[in-house]
Parts: structure tokens; C-alpha cells; sequence
């Protein structure tokens, strides 16, 4: 399966979130490959930064032909996670086109759900196309205990795609297991933060079947 990991609003935790879903599918006995399609090569820096063994390969292609060369590339995974560009781009479109899944990280911001619609028009296009593409919103860098947190959900309603039932929280331990070239599970495999990743892996799954 194939995951564009997409939003053209910066900050959202897109490779952090892609880097942790890679680590979260390995761990099935996946062969898992992270796509990193951002020109800033921020999965590409994590991978740099890490010691340990790696969990998943991790290869930079921040051209717009990701949805040409991955057949190529792709060859002997189980899963390949893209973690997409931040603004629309073609390089945004050739990701999207490349996905089966689109999964669209949004903070609890006014700021992001209106940013959202670009991403949204994106995919619409690409279905003309690909009729089959699935996408789903996830809430990530939530702040627990607040109400936006919640009323986010309800504003997401107004696009066409589901919003994820798990969500992320905003959490120190992503950026101490970022800074490290890790992934949370591997700092505290029984946290919460793992636990959250967890779950959103698997309801992502069973969304793409």
C-alpha cells in the first residue's frame, strides 16, 4: 500500500507523523520504504541523525515524478509512506497521483481547516484520474484537554473525506525522538505517544482496504 502523506500548510507534523507511521508498520514484519518528496528533506535529516539500526529505508525524491518512478522504487515493499511536499506543487500533485491513501495531517487551527481546501481540490482532480483514491483527514499536534481539539472534527465535516477517529497530541517526546533519529515506540513502546501512532496505523489500514 502506498500513503501520501499531504497538506500545503507547514507545521503540521507531516514527517513526524510519517516517520512514526513507517516505524509503526515495520513493526508488523513489513518491508516498509519512507519516500521522502520534501524539498527540505526533513525525513531524509531524521534518518541522518539516527545511531541505531535502520527500521525502514528512507531514499529522497523531491522531483515530480514521484507517481512515474515509484513502480521502480517501490519494488520489494510492503508499504511505502510518502511524506509530501508542504505547498501545491506538481511535485504535491505527482505524490497524490503516486498514493493510494491520502492521509492529511491538520492542527485544531481555524488557520489549517481553511488551508485544508487546497489539498481537498488536489485530490478531487487526481480522482478524475484515479477513481480509486481514498483520503482521510487525521487531527495531529492536538493539545489535550481543549475544546478545539474537538470542534475540529465538527469543521472537517464540511469537506468531502472522513476525519480519522484516532488523533495525535502534542507531545515533547516527538521532537526528543526526532532529535535522536527515532522513533517514539523506541524511546517508550508502552507511552501514550506510541499508543496514538498505533492506533492510527491500524484504523488507517482498515480504512484502505
Amino acid at each position: 500500500m502506498i500513503i501520501g502523506l499531504l497538506n500545503q500548510k507547514g507545521g503540521v507534523g507531516k514527517t513526524t507523523l510519517s516517520v512514526n507511521l513507517a516505524a509503526s508498520l515495520s513493526r508488523t514484519g513489513a518491508r516498509v520504504l519512507l519516500i521522502d518528496a520534501d524539498p527540505q528533506g526533513s525525513a531524509l535529516d531524521w534518518a541522518a541523525a539516527r545511531q541505531a539500526e535502520p527500521i525502514f529505508s528512507v531514499v529522497g525524491l523531491p522531483r515530480a515524478t514521484v507517481h512515474k518512478e515509484i513502480g521502480q522504487i517501490g519494488q520489494g515493499y510492503d508499504h511505502i509512506v510518502i511524506d509530501g511536499p508542504p505547498r501545491v506543487t506538481d511535485l504535491a500533485r505527482s505524490a497524490i497521483m503516486a498514493a493510494d491513501v491520502v492521509l492529511i495531517p491538520v492542527q485544531p487551527s481555524p488557520y489549517d481547516i481553511w488551508a485544508a481546501e487546497e489539498v481537498v481540490k488536489l485530490i478531487e482532480e487526481a480522482r478524475v484520474y484515479k477513481e480509486i483514491l481514498k483520503a482521510a483527514f487525521v487531527v495531529n499536534r492536538k493539545i489535550a484537554n481543549t475544546a478545539i481539539g474537538r470542534d475540529v472534527r465538527e469543521a472537517l465535516a464540511a469537506y468531502p473525506f472522513q476525519v480519522l477517529a484516532s488523533s495525535v497530541t502534542q507531545r515533547v517526546v516527538f521532537a526528543e525522538a526526532a532529535a535522536q533519529g527515532l522513533a517514539v515506540h523506541e524511546i517508550d513502546q508502552n507511552g501514550s505517544a506510541a499508543s496514538e501512532i498505533e492506533a492510527v496505523a491500524a484504523e488507517l489500514m482498515e480504512f484502505a482496504r
